[in-house]
């Protein structure tokens, strides 16, 4: 398997968070990323159109003879990560268990989760954490435009502001331990965040995703001499500029269609 990529898919620009992190700890790994865009954004779809989305991205890897899949969606991992474990046999890694893992051993009691409509719907993470945390207090908040504006590159502007201060304001009166960033684009919100809740440890879940994978697996020591890739899935969208703003450099992008 060693030296076969790895496989990684979003609804859009968001999960290059996911990516940057772990391309950081696996630097000689090929990476082969999609993002959604035609889809984009999938926290306003049903949980049907999210897994035939999801399986559309999981085959088109699958073909490219990736080694493992990480879904760098938090709607992704929420709404259909529990069909594509049992559909293929290629491993496949969500954001969610490893986070859930990571506050189990931090053993924090007071958590807020900001993420997408349907992942709050959903309520996964306060079902993963529940299940794994004894006497956890999970406190959820939707926030429906924050990954739209990331795929804009509205991530520091007045109306970020605005927009993420009137979302943490049901925070305002609870103690928490931890936020998580339940939705692969707001790290690229992170320090508008902590401005707001400065003592709260902010949880990027691309960061926690490399350091399990860190401790798993070995590392490739040898040079890859393939390029990662990059497919989105509609060409008319922002993408190239707001991955730049999140990588520090240009890269090449195809676009595929995937069904």
């Amino acid at each position: 398997m060693g030296n076969r990529p790895i496989g990684m898919f979003d609804s859009g620009v968001g999960g290059l968070t996911v990516y940057k992190e772990v391309k950081k700890t696996f630097p000689n790994e090929q990476i082969i990323y999609i993002g959604d865009t035609k889809r984009f954004p999938y926290g306003s779809k049903t949980k049907e159109n999210i897994i035939k989305a999801s399986k559309r991205c999981v085959e088109f890897l699958i073909s490219k003879n990736v080694k493992e899949i990480i879904i760098a969606c938090g709607t992704a991992t929420s709404r259909a990560i529990d069909t594509l474990k049992v559909t293929y046999d290629t491993p496949i890694t969500g954001i969610i268990e490893p986070t859930v893992e990571y506050i189990k051993r931090m053993n924090y009691k007071n958590v807020g989760v900001i993420a997408t409509r349907g992942t709050i719907e959903s309520n996964s993470w306060k079902i993963n954490l529940d299940s794994k945390i004894s006497n956890i207090n999970v406190y959820n908040q939707e926030c429906p435009l924050l990954a739209p504006m990331a795929e804009e590159g509205w991530i520091k502007n007045e109306v970020a502001k605005l927009t993420i201060k009137e979302y943490l304001k049901n925070f305002e009166n609870i103690k928490l331990d931890a936020l998580i960033l339940g939705c692969t684009h707001y790290p690229l919100f992170e320090d508008i965040i902590k401005e707001y809740l400065p003592n709260v440890e902010i949880i990027n879940t691309g960061k926690v995703i490399a350091k399990q994978m860190e401790q798993s697996r070995e590392k490739i020591k040898e040079n890859i001499t393939k390029d990662d890739k990059f497919f989105i899935t509609d060409t008319q969208c922002n993408f190239e500029a707001v991955a730049k703003k999140i990588l520090g450099k240009d890269i090449k992008i195809e676009g595929i269609d995937v069904g």
